[in-house]
């Protein structure tokens, strides 16, 4: 199995600053930023924030990465019966790869990640245990300190790269799935006139008759076989139409049927005619 190549610069070693937990019952003075990491977990309520100037509503679950240079300044939300109950970890000396110094990668929609389900919940008891160990302040309780910080930077990581490696992975399985459809349908059309087989088709694309039965209907809404039949049925129909003088069986056998009669069966099913009338009405 090939190993991941890491996203760190240098061994991940961050020094842990401090941690505050408060509940905003006022509007924060400054609107400032720091040259180190602080990440803001809202543990219960509801607050509101300016980002970098945009104006942010967060909630219990909420998590606000606060890279250097990020501005940011807690507001009050006018007649909030629950003000936001926060959580704040302060770090720095750490490097991964793309970014600037002490900065963690950011969610796509900005600062705040919406956390949820069992993230969201190790987050939480994370952050407890932070608030425990720093109100007992017991021996090594530094470095106690700094592997729950380890931990959730962690968790914070793998949720964006790994988020990512999901969405890349989503889109070329699509992509692929989308590809082995066309040649699917290329080869329909190019020997529908043939015997063919999903077993034939699947040996000949290294993949399983189940696979290809599964995300032809995933794509097309249909099975392969039944959109085979689809298309001979179409092109005998124009055979027919066009006043060819052939007999039945012959125009059976050339969209690759060898018996006439059931043949005949599927085309008055489908068009509710038999290709004898059909073939008739274009005489």
């Amino acid at each position: 199995m090939c190993e991941r190549k890491s996203i760190f610069e240098e061994d991940f070693n961050p020094t842990f600053l401090f941690t505050w937990k408060g509940l905003r019952k006022k509007k924060q003075e400054n609107y400032h930023n720091h040259d180190h990491l602080e990440i803001a977990f809202i543990m219960s309520g509801r607050g509101k924030y300016r980002l970098d100037d945009k104006i942010c509503e967060v909630a219990e679950g909420d998590l606000l990465i606060l890279n250097p240079g990020i501005r940011h300044q807690s507001l009050l939300i006018e007649g909030n019966e629950t003000p936001s109950l926060e959580f704040f970890i302060a770090a720095s000396d750490f490097h991964i790869v793309d970014l600037p110094r002490n900065c963690l990668p950011l969610p796509e929609e900005g600062c705040i990640l919406h956390t949820s389900g069992e993230l969201r919940q190790r987050i939480s008891r994370i952050c407890t245990a932070m608030d425990v160990e720093n109100a007992a302040y017991r021996q090594g309780s530094y470095y106690m300190m700094k592997a729950y910080l380890v931990q959730l930077m962690l968790l914070i990581i793998r949720e964006r790269y790994e988020s990512e490696e999901k969405s890349a992975v989503y889109a070329f399985e699509t992509a692929s799935k989308k590809y082995v459809v066309e040649q699917i349908l290329n080869y329909f059309e190019d020997h529908y006139s043939e015997r063919i087989s999903l077993d034939q088709i699947a040996e000949n694309m290294y993949l399983s008759p189940f696979y290809i039965s599964k995300i032809f209907k995933s794509e097309t809404g249909e099975t392969p076989i039944r959109h085979l039949i689809d298309i001979r049925l179409s092109k005998a129909k124009e055979l027919l139409e066009s006043g060819w003088a052939g007999s039945i069986q012959e125009v059976a056998a050339s969209v690759g049927y060898d018996d006439a009669y059931h043949f005949s069966k599927l085309f008055k099913k489908r068009y509710g005619l038999s290709p004898s009338q059909v073939k008739r009405g274009a005489v």
